[in-house]
């Protein structure tokens, strides 16, 4: 997977005066492996092929040993693709995940993306009005400390 830089406009005031509100799902806890039949995967349903100049000897080995059905296709000269049926495992099967029935996690933290400098404790809402409620006050209290000055 490939990873654009995260583009930050550089916060004015201190981590320190900042509060974060997070809405979580972790893959630890409210995923699990999945099946490509689970999650409907593309390659799964339509099959897929890999192109065998680009990948080098041994992972073409693995690819033709790994158990999967497949056949080669020769396009042109440096334009060989061994392609695999639908039906069958994708080779991204073990990075597929299916979200578990588990409700989200209603976190707040002091401080922001660079950190809690104060190390508080996070706080936990078990209600997701709770957090909604706790967002509503905190932003109350930034517009009335805006409106003084």
């Amino acid at each position: 997977m490939i990873q654009r830089p995260v583009n930050r406009v550089e916060p004015k005031l201190p981590a320190s005066a900042y509060k974060t509100y997070e809405l979580a799902a972790p893959v630890a806890t409210h995923w699990r492996k999945a099946t490509c039949a689970e999650i409907d995967c593309p390659r799964y349903l339509n099959g897929w092929r890999v192109h065998v100049e680009q990948i080098g000897p041994e992972l073409t080995h693995d690819a033709k040993t790994s158990g999967r059905r497949w056949h080669e296709l020769r396009v042109a000269e440096g334009q060989t693709y061994l392609v695999f049926e639908a039906g069958q495992p994708c080779f991204q099967v073990s990075e597929h995940r299916k979200r578990i029935d588990r409700p989200e996690l209603y976190v707040v933290r002091d401080g922001d993306w660079r950190g809690n400098p104060r190390r508080t404790e996070a706080r936990r809402h078990e209600r997701p009005e709770h957090w909604v409620e706790d967002f509503a006050e905190h932003q109350g209290r930034l517009a009335d400390a805006h409106g003084k000055g």
